[in-house]
């Protein structure tokens, strides 16, 4: 359970990203695919923060992504919870 909802914060985080980045439609679908892969270069999420904080620049710093992962992981547990 705790993995589908740290991929499904990831993919929330990413389209947050995208959106920022001026990205949308596939192509937001697709850079927030990215994120949940950079997930899985390293343990914890550090490897997603130094992603999106380096895809955003001085659109966003790594505090305020984090406190977005907080926000995101939340929603993504109620939406499994409501999906199952």
């Amino acid at each position: 359970m705790q993995f589908k909802a740290d991929a499904r914060r990831n993919k929330l985080l990413g389209l947050w990203a995208a959106d920022l980045m001026g990205k949308s439609g596939d192509e937001a679908v697709a850079y927030a695919k990215e994120v949940i892969k950079a997930d899985f270069e390293g343990s914890g999420h550090e490897d997603v923060v130094r992603k999106v904080a380096a895809d955003l620049g001085v659109k966003s710093n790594p505090n305020e992504i984090c406190a977005k992962m907080g926000e995101f992981l939340a929603t993504a547990k109620a939406q499994l919870m409501f999906d199952t």
